[in-house]
């Protein structure tokens, strides 16, 4: 099957000749970081100081994540989406509601250009009531080889999420969804709050991603400040390309997996959970890593049309949980059929870092169905073991 997000050069272009552009699916230079390192982000400089205190108070923290979101052919899917984790929030009980939703990449298709953010990101989430941070994707950092323009890869992205300061967008202003642009520090960079620590990578454009030596080393170093604070804060990795899918459209991603296990060695630290997008289905993964369990999940169904179907060496999975191909992880759950999004607790009172994933209504049904959990599962923080 051919998807028409895999950009192919046949015949000239505008009367350009095809090796004229650079490859949209090579590996793309990153722009110049718009913080110092090492690259953090407070929670603090984004809520409110009573809505932070609450946090260090608590030690407890909640949030949304999921990546794919672009409604670029069918907007319906990602406004459902939209809608259901709105309709998480609790006005009665703010402390019960997610401090901020984080993006697993993906944000606006096909080439990540700033005129799809008006309508893939601020409308979608014109009514969000809280902060949206994340990672790029690589359609976020892909470059289209026709425009005219020649705009360099995360463009958009780094005027909208890596704002030196906070300011109403144009993208915002043309659907009246007066949402400030984020102030992340660079495309990778940690966010830094009471209760966790996250590590976001970005894993640019090739197919399985491709991570250059001066992040690699930055996420070592990362690792390793971050594993000081184990005590008192859980400590997530998130990247976009995901290590591990059974999926039968893009597949597990080898290069990722050789680059967080090189990671975590050099850095004697192993992140409480791995979280990833890319393949538009929910996957979770247990992997048995000595005497300690490590969930590694796939969030990728968060509004963009095209969802992707589970294979088994080539054969439908029917009844999870099973061994998988992969040394020691075993495939717990998956959603192939359903848009969703994962809130995660971290509750530091109780050492306990808990998912639940919510699936939503498909839109030739009611948009005003509630949402379905269709998995659930916690991290015990002091044993290390997935139950």
């Amino acid at each position: 099957m051919k998807h028409p997000h895999l950009f192919t050069m046949e015949r000239p272009v505008n009367g350009i000749e095809p090796d004229t552009f650079a490859n949209p699916s090579a590996f793309q230079p990153l722009p110049a970081p718009t913080g110092k390192p090492p690259f953090h982000l407070d929670i603090k400089t984004i809520i409110s100081p009573a809505a932070y205190n609450a946090l260090a108070r608590s030690k407890k923290i909640i949030f949304q994540t999921a990546g794919d979101t672009g409604g670029v052919h069918n907007p319906a899917d990602q406004q459902i989406v939209a809608d259901h984790m709105e309709w998480e929030f609790d006005k009665q009980q703010p402390a019960n509601s997610p401090s901020f939703f984080y993006h697993l990449g993906d944000i606006v298709y096909y080439f990540g250009k700033a005129s799809g953010y008006s309508t893939q990101f601020y409308e979608p989430y014109k009514f969000y009531p809280a902060p949206i941070v994340g990672i790029p994707g690589n359609h976020d950092g892909n470059v289209d080889p026709t425009d005219p323009t020649r705009p360099k890869s995360l463009a958009a992205f780094m005027r909208l999420f890596c704002s030196e300061f906070p300011m109403i967008a144009p993208e915002s202003l043309a659907d009246d969804a007066l949402r400030t642009t984020m102030v992340q520090p660079n495309p990778y960079w940690t966010f830094v709050t009471p209760v966790a620590n996250m590590i976001g990578l970005y894993t640019n454009v090739p197919g399985g991603g491709e991570v250059g030596a001066d992040q690699k080393k930055w996420f070592i170093s990362e690792l390793k400040a971050a594993n000081k604070e184990r005590d008192s804060k859980a400590l997530i990795v998130a990247l976009h390309h995901p290590p591990y899918s059974m999926d039968g459209d893009i597949g597990a991603s080898s290069k990722m997996q050789q680059l967080l296990d090189d990671s975590f060695a050099k850095a004697a630290a192993v992140p409480d959970i791995v979280l990833s997008g890319h393949v538009h289905n929910y996957q979770r993964f247990t992997r048995t890593m000595g005497n300690r369990q490590l969930p590694y999940i796939v969030a990728g169904a968060g509004g963009y049309w095209h969802l992707h179907g589970i294979t088994v060496q080539g054969k439908p999975v029917i009844k999870p949980p099973v061994k998988s191909s992969f040394k020691d992880v075993v495939f717990e759950k998956y959603s192939e059929d359903r848009h969703g999004f994962l809130t995660i607790e971290i509750d530091m009172g109780k050492k306990e870092l808990t998912g639940k994933y919510m699936t939503v209504p498909r839109s030739q049904e009611s948009w005003k169905a509630p949402s379905v959990l269709f998995d659930s599962f916690t991290v015990d923080l002091a044993k290390n073991k997935v139950k």
